[in-house]
């Protein structure tokens, strides 16, 4: 083997690692773009209207995820990098410092950034180890390597959704992630999957999705607007529209935006599903690009 194709080898095996990077990172702002696009839905921010919000809009969502663009590459480096917990936890950190500078303090994506960032380490972790894209239920089954570590990390207890869990005494996202994301294995990829393979265009599919979370996920961000009540009665409109036959329907649109009306009213706004909605999009999408 020559120096020079010897250099060209070594300088490819390189540029690998930060190409991924790159590319994971894309793809995982990518993915909430993708959430953001999708309407109808109910009582969450959209291109079209705010939902149940009153302090943030569409351009407050496009603003926080322009602030979050390098937080995904240097996570999925770290990913790379086989970078300890406590260096994802101090980027994470820091993307929510940035995400809360680019909204004048309010709360887009904070969610987000704890499991989507998580994932997109993995995926690049493990795309370095493999050389290969990983399967999503790869990625989300090689969280649980940070489990002990994500046990012993720190709560806020002054955050809405760990006063909820306090309350009611119920598991949030933490533990999906220490357990490995069996809600995305679970519920979320195989509705994404047989929507897609039924013809359904990216947003149907993506709407079909989220009301299987909404079904059957305790949303703290349900409890916190509407306490037990208000969660209960977006399970039971999210099974109603579902058992209607979802996107199948004819007028899957209008029976939504109803669902919308009364989300509105109540104040319930499910985000934590919305979260894992676009962390299903972003581990489907890495298993193709």
């Amino acid at each position: 083997m020559s120096a020079q194709l010897q250099q060209h080898w070594v300088a490819s095996a390189l540029a690998l690692p930060r190409d991924a990077a790159y590319q994971l990172g894309r793809l995982a702002v990518g993915a909430l773009y993708a959430e953001l696009a999708c309407a109808p839905k109910p009582g969450l921010v959209t291109p079209f209207d705010s939902g149940s919000h009153t302090d943030m809009d569409a351009a407050t969502f496009v603003r926080s995820l322009f602030a979050l663009r390098g937080y995904f590459v240097a996570i999925a480096q770290a990913g790379i990098d086989h970078a300890p917990f406590e260096r994802l936890r101090e980027l994470g950190i820091a993307a929510e410092s940035a995400m809360l500078r680019a909204t004048c303090g309010v709360n887009t994506h904070r969610g987000a950034i704890f499991s989507l960032g998580l994932l997109t380490a993995q995926a690049a972790r493990l795309r370095g180890e493999q050389r290969r894209r990983p399967t999503a239920e790869q990625v989300c089954d090689g969280v649980r390597a940070w489990r002990d570590a994500l046990q012993a990390a720190p709560l806020d207890p002054h955050s809405h959704g760990q006063r909820v869990r306090a309350q009611y005494r119920i598991s949030g996202v933490r533990e999906q992630a220490a357990a490995g994301y069996p809600v995305l294995r679970e519920i979320a990829l195989p509705a994404l999957r047989t929507a897609l393979a039924g013809g359904a265009t990216r947003e149907a599919a993506l709407v079909q999705t989220l009301m299987q979370l909404i079904a059957q996920v305790d949303d703290l961000n349900l409890l916190h607007r509407g306490g037990p009540e208000g969660l209960a009665f977006a399970k039971a409109q999210a099974n109603a529209f579902l058992a209607d036959g979802g996107i199948a329907h004819p007028q899957w649109r209008a029976q939504l935006h109803a669902i919308g009306q009364q989300f509105v009213a109540r104040r319930l706004s499910p985000g934590g599903s919305a979260d894992l909605l676009a962390c299903a999009w972003f581990l489907h999408r890495q298993e193709l690009a």
